[in-house]
């Protein structure tokens, strides 16, 4: 049902594609004609000044950190959107946020007490490749263009444990204190998870009341298409740092 469903929407938007094309190309041009403007995934300056001032364990300021990271994590969440976009039943998706929180934890969580960092453009980089790909498997590409389809669990733990480097490149950034390192860790990834289930919560709500309209077939290929622009935009404005940083 849902395969013929993305059939008739594909064939009906096909024209899109070229619009999306011209886009882009738009787009990357936009993008380095401002690449000497172009700014990392920065710590914000009262936030790491706060941070790098405290010392030993403080639970609560790390919850809230990382509560707020996920929270005004535009890139996270359209990853979030696009992973329960089809969705529709409480355990699946539960399934799916539950298996990008154990990839995002593992890597931020080892990633910090290791201080294993990545630069910070490439990793927001491959996050915008994320959208990117979630936006296509939705809307059925991979199984046009190659003949298959990736296994999406898989997919979703890999692509947690990129967002959970994005995460502990930001930490990093912090120059927080060894000084109660792991009891802070652990209380910025529960507000990680908090800030998830507050951005979830909110999707669900939204999505629940779309779903029920009429409209919601007629433009969830759009919807995606418009989530795999904001990615590619993501990508090519995160390169677009890298190379004049």
């Amino acid at each position: 049902m849902r395969e013929r469903s993305l059939d008739v929407i594909l064939d009906r938007y096909r024209p899109i594609w070229q619009r999306i094309s011209l886009f882009l190309m738009a787009t990357v041009l936009l993008l380095f004609a401002c690449a000497n403007q172009a700014l990392a995934h920065a710590v914000a300056e009262g936030d790491k000044g706060y941070i790098q001032e405290i010392s030993g364990v403080n639970l609560i300021p790390f919850m809230y950190l990382g509560a707020k990271h996920m929270a005004t994590g535009y890139d996270h969440i359209l990853f979030l959107l696009g992973v329960i976009f089809f969705l529709y039943r409480m355990k699946h998706i539960a399934l799916y946020v539950t298996l990008f929180a154990i990839g995002h934890s593992t890597t931020m969580l080892l990633g910090v007490y290791f201080n294993v960092g990545i630069n910070s453009y490439i990793i927001d980089a491959i996050i915008g490749l994320s959208v990117v790909y979630k936006a296509l498997d939705n809307i059925g590409a991979f199984q046009r263009w190659l003949g298959f389809q990736p296994n999406t669990k898989v997919a979703t733990v890999v692509f947690g444990l990129f967002h959970g480097f994005g995460l502990s490149t930001k930490i990093i950034e912090y120059n927080i204190s060894p000084d109660g390192l792991i009891p802070n860790l652990l209380a910025f990834n529960v507000g990680v998870e908090i800030g998830q289930l507050l951005a979830l919560g909110s999707i669900l709500i939204a999505m629940s009341y779309w779903r029920r309209t009429a409209s919601f077939w007629r433009h969830a290929y759009t919807a995606n298409v418009a989530m795999m622009c904001a990615g590619f935009i993501l990508i090519g404005y995160q390169l677009t740092g890298y190379f004049v940083s």
